[in-house]
């Protein structure tokens, strides 16, 4: 398949903190799991360990779409303002059981003294094994694709300001 992309979604939102304040690795791994869930009520469970090779790993676990995933999110870059983490995620569907690759980048930029602006990066792709499992039960990858789009857009809008607010609240605990 040439377009291994399944959906790219992207948006921003404003931490009212000093960027010298945010540390968003340090956040991400010590994300307390009621305040994951409150940042979307699709969010049932998150946690950290660490993964094999011995980097940081972020477990998060949500239903998009009717869909359960497991996200085995290993850190890739780890700064205080951007952390990139990878994961070959298990969906589990009415279906069966299949994997989806996601890339989840989070990054904030400077805007002034008091204020940085928050960027959060949902990029899922196929995997052969989903492609296989799409095959199996004839859907088009287009087909999944267009029906997956909607689902994985909003849900990062909907976070993606909650999951700001989290990071300048931890930032200003940093910062007493």
């Amino acid at each position: 398949m040439e377009d291994n992309i399944l959906v790219q979604s992207s948006f921003s939102a404003t931490i009212h903190a000093p960027i010298e304040k945010v540390d968003i690795p340090t956040w991400c791994f010590s994300l307390p799991e009621a305040e994951y869930q409150a940042c979307s009520p699709a969010h049932c469970s998150a946690g950290s360990t660490i993964a094999p090779d011995g980097r940081r790993m972020s477990i998060n676990v949500e239903v998009l779409g009717g869909s359960m995933m497991v996200q085995h999110y290993v850190e890739e870059i780890g700064q205080p303002d951007h952390l990139r983490l990878v994961s070959n995620s298990d969906v589990f569907t009415p279906a069966g059981r299949t994997k989806i690759g996601v890339i989840w980048d989070l990054a904030v930029r400077k805007i002034d003294e008091q204020t940085c602006e928050f960027t959060n990066t949902v990029e899922s792709s196929f995997t052969p094994e989903l492609t296989d499992f799409l095959a199996k039960q004839g859907i088009p990858v287009d087909v999944f694709r267009a029906g997956r789009r909607p689902i994985s857009e909003a849900h990062n809008h909907q976070e993606t300001p909650l999951f700001a607010r989290s990071i300048e609240r931890h930032a200003l605990r940093k910062a007493e």
